[in-house]
């Protein structure tokens, strides 16, 4: 039985032997332990015992104290649906209907609501991911779809993904569309069904997690101040209105008439700069329309304020800006900054990128050069490859470093996995393949998971001279490179000097992790890479 609630195909039959409401798999499909568990996978209903191959279920009615509601629920599709029939205790059944963890959850119809189909929620994509967008859908409503084909592009946390298909079937409606945004993890984006005739079925379905509810709110954001201020400025005539207002003026509060009041409103034009010519300084319409004849309209109207504009943040913008807040407002930071000599790195690289270009490699840049050095200085100090994990301090045994990649939808991490085990022309042609990546959107979650360093250089692009970066969580630490500039020292002999090229490296630390003292052996050992 549990092999047949594996496969969609047989599960019709299952549907055509059973009276069910509409239920939905999510962990485990269980029947008689119902009754032990306050939440059950499923509900089935039936007044007598019928065959299933060789397999017979005895289903005995409960009495009518028994009548109660069953919540079902999904964790993928994150909806509940509850049954108020009275539901049946099936002996011996509790063993044959078990099933493991499911991607999606497939709901049961007894023929009147709803035929089979496959609920397919948000996946989670990433660790960190909470919630994702939809970029765009690859397939569309009615399309027969097949495992492995791509059903449509999702924006995570950290890059856009494409999801694919896990069991055959039709793509009988898109619950959320093109473009559509902060969908929460496990939230239904689309339904699946078997049998092509079923599609029209799902023409009206909406998801019973309907995000309809913030929409509600946005007719009652209009204010309801405007009528109740019609009412405090109800037809007065100017020159009369002025004894009620004398008792209560205090301070600087100013008077107007409501003819001023919407001209100048109107007009752009701020009431605190008009002296007033009526009782008591009252500003009337004829002192609004005398200050506009006098040409000074342009200056109101820059005087509320600087123009702007609100640009919406990307998934990725969001979640960078969670991260780096968390990691500043829990990670004990601190900065350690050493000067490097890199004349001789400088020269080693004019002397690999010939040999590169003859064999058709990528050239290799200083920051490939940095990279290798860090991971070697790594590997030499172990304790700099941590993470804090509350109760312990975890050491990792590769040495993946994390390179910070600055493109126009925003800052990625791709990761280059044990660096400290390559060769200097394969990092080289690594970090160009995932930064390529990086800018086209188009990396995959395997491209930035698993890092255990960062490596920041502003310096080769941007030439920045030295900057402290924020420690990327989990890791401990993150290397800040700036840029290489020449300087004169003093030379070999008394009264000599000489040009160099220095390069500024900031490590900054958790120190929690890490103590000073280790974070200065590690820099020690990056410098004599």
């Amino acid at each position: 039985m549990a092999l047949l609630l594996r496969h969609s195909r047989k599960l019709r039959r299952v549907h055509g032997v059973l009276d069910c409401e509409r239920g939905s798999i999510a962990r485990h499909f269980s029947v008689a332990a119902a009754k032990e568990d306050a939440v059950s996978s499923s509900s089935v209903h039936g007044e007598y015992g019928k065959k299933v191959g060789r397999s017979s279920i005895f289903l005995d009615r409960q009495s009518e104290k028994d009548l109660h509601a069953f919540k079902v629920s999904s964790r993928e599709a994150r909806g509940s649906y509850s049954s108020k029939r009275m539901p049946i205790a099936a002996t011996g059944v509790n063993s044959l209907f078990s099933c493991g963890q499911v991607v999606s959850a497939r709901h049961f119809s007894s023929g009147a609501d709803l035929p089979p189909h496959e609920a397919i929620g948000m996946p989670s994509l990433s660790p960190t991911m909470t919630e994702g967008n939809i970029a765009k859908w690859v397939k569309k409503e009615g399309d027969k779809v097949s495992p492995g084909e791509v059903l449509c592009e999702v924006e995570t946390d950290k890059a856009t993904v494409e999801m694919e298909c896990m069991e055959e079937g039709y793509l009988a409606k898109i619950v959320c569309g093109d473009g559509a945004k902060e969908i929460k993890v496990g939230e239904i984006i689309a339904i699946t069904v078997e049998e092509e005739g079923d599609i029209e079925k799902f023409k009206d379905y909406k998801a019973s997690s309907s995000a309809a509810a913030p929409a509600e709110s946005k007719p009652q954001s209009e204010p309801v101040e405007p009528k109740e201020e019609k009412k405090e400025v109800s037809k007065a005539p100017e020159p009369t209105a002025t004894k009620t207002e004398e008792s209560s003026q205090s301070g600087d509060r100013l008077f107007s008439s409501p003819v001023a009041r919407k001209l100048a409103e109107d007009n752009n034009v701020p009431l605190s700069s008009l002296k007033g010519t009526g009782p008591d300084g009252r500003i009337l319409k004829a002192d609004i329309e005398d200050y506009l004849s006098k040409g000074s309209k342009k200056e109101a109207a820059a005087a509320p304020g600087l123009g702007y504009v609100d640009l919406p943040n990307t998934q990725i913008r969001k979640v960078t800006a969670n991260r780096l807040l968390q990691s500043k407002q829990t990670i004990p930071h601190y900065y350690l900054t050493v000067d490097s000599r890199v004349d001789k790195l400088i020269k080693l690289r004019s002397e690999l990128n010939p040999m590169q270009d003859a064999s058709g490699g990528k050239k290799i840049s200083i920051n490939d050069l940095v990279i290798k050095a860090a991971a070697l200085a790594l590997r030499k100090v172990p304790a700099c490859n941590s993470s804090w994990m509350n109760d312990f301090i975890r050491q990792y045994h590769n040495v993946n470093i994390n390179v910070a990649v600055q493109t126009e939808h925003g800052l990625f991490v791709p990761v280059v996995r044990d660096a400290d085990k390559k060769g200097l022309a394969a990092i080289a042609d690594e970090v160009k393949q995932l930064a390529s990546r990086a800018k086209d959107n188009s990396l995959k979650p395997e491209d930035y998971e698993g890092g255990t360093f960062t490596v920041s250089n502003l310096g080769g692009p941007f030439g920045i001279k030295q900057f402290c970066a924020i420690v990327n969580p989990p890791q401990s630490a993150i290397l800040a490179i700036g840029s290489a500039e020449k300087r004169v020292i003093p030379g070999a002999a008394e009264g000599q000097y000489e040009i160099g090229s220095f390069m500024s490296a900031t490590l900054s630390c958790d120190h929690r992790v890490i103590d000073g003292a280790m974070g200065a052996e590690w820099l020690k050992a990056f410098k004599g890479y």
